[in-house]
């Protein structure tokens, strides 16, 4: 597999986590050893890391150089190693609106016309990706701001056709995310949303992906807050340990913060981060609090909190706290990578439409039954046996 060469086309290229996980690979390029986070460097039957090559979209312009030193993710010695590889790469305008992501502002973006127009846009762009760089295979990753939540309900995302007709009349739920997903998958390029946007789990996309074999995997990741949910929660279960409530609060200060700043794309985030606990307890959590707070000051060093309110034998109450002070991108970041890496496995084994095995890296795990595995353990079973199976 060495030979091959991996494109990796990012919506949001010139974020924290897209310019973490491209300088994380060029210093794997180069020959760093540490893969440290991550989780499936030791699986050689999938395409090697130094086999990505990265291109994508961004509001702004800036080379990913010039972003990742904005972010102050990577550190400052390991930036300078891989300076040149990334002051190479600079983001392709955007398709954007603002009306469904308030908060994301820039001047890299794509007019706003015809949505078969900026569909065709995207699609142009893939195609010249592909070709410049002599790419055997292009994924696509949603690494975009936060957008505001359409009714997943509406008649034009409940099938294939009602989008082409939506399309067609410029139907104002489809979004940004959703033109991305659509044209990734016409394309016949493997598809990632790692965003709580709304991307390819819509009936729609999972038709067409399915028509196509085109695999598709999301949504929003699973990195911090919500893996330690993943992790308690099963525990009490199986202790037969009540959990009478469940406070959690998350405090961060880069761009994804900011984005949702703004009550119509936290919404969004809320979704996919408050549905989870009840699904792997069994039983509703009434007093189940999430909030997330922009607070500058932290930049990319999110703190998440938790406090959990337990009640066991003879109805004796306990509490448990978790403080966990992570790195938002930092988390994310390896986990972006090994979704590429997995995609491509899928994609060569003839597999199309939702990859399930993938919901270990998800908050809310796209599915074709629409129920969700969420424990972490037996999530992470599921994908190593799919894994062993080839």
């Amino acid at each position: 597999m060495a030979e091959q060469r991996i494109g990796v086309a990012v919506v949001g290229l010139g974020g924290a986590v897209a310019t973490t996980a491209v300088a994380g690979v060029e210093l794997l390029k180069l020959g760093m050893r540490d893969t440290s986070g991550l989780p499936l460097a030791h699986r050689t039957d999938l395409v090697p890391y130094e086999s990505l090559v990265f291109g994508g979209w961004d509001l702004c312009p800036d080379d990913l150089a010039k972003a990742a030193h904005v972010h102050r993710v990577v550190e400052p010695a390991q930036l300078d190693t891989v300076a040149g590889p990334l002051q190479a790469i600079k983001p392709w305008p955007a398709v954007s609106d603002p009306q469904w992501c308030r908060n994301a502002t820039g001047a890299n973006v794509v007019p706003v016309g015809p949505l078969r127009d900026r569909v065709a846009h995207v699609r142009e762009d893939l195609r010249r990706f592909w070709t410049e760089q002599a790419l055997d295979r292009v994924v696509v990753v949603n690494l975009a701001s936060t957008e505001a939540r359409p009714d997943p309900t509406a008649p034009v995302l409940s099938d294939l056709a009602e989008f082409e007709r939506g399309l067609d009349c410029d139907d104002a739920t489809i979004t940004p995310g959703l033109l991305y997903a659509y044209a990734a998958i016409r394309e016949s390029c493997p598809y990632v949303n790692f965003t709580p946007s709304l991307g390819a789990d819509v009936p729609a996309l999972v038709e067409l992906a399915e028509r196509e074999r085109v695999p598709i995997a999301g949504k929003d990741g699973k990195t911090g807050q919500t893996l330690i949910k993943t992790v308690l929660a099963p525990a009490f279960r199986s202790r037969a340990l009540v959990v009478e409530g469940w406070y959690s609060t998350n405090i961060l200060g880069n761009r994804d913060g900011q984005i949702l700043d703004d009550p119509s794309s936290l919404a969004s985030k809320l979704d996919t981060k408050g549905s989870v606990l009840d699904d792997m307890l069994g039983y509703a959590v009434e007093d189940h609090v999430v909030r997330i707070d922009y607070y500058r000051p932290r930049g990319d060093a999110k703190e998440a909190w938790d406090n959990i309110d337990l009640v066991g034998f003879l109805g004796q109450r306990m509490q448990m706290k978790v403080d966990f002070l992570c790195r938002d991108s930092i988390l994310a970041a390896p986990l972006v990578i090994e979704l590429v890496r997995l995609v491509v496995e899928a994609a060569r084994r003839g597999e199309g439409g939702p990859q399930e095995q993938l919901g270990y890296f998800f908050k809310a795990p796209l599915t074709r039954g629409g129920t969700a595995e969420h424990a972490l353990h037996v999530q992470e079973r599921t994908l190593l046996r799919w894994l062993d199976a080839a």
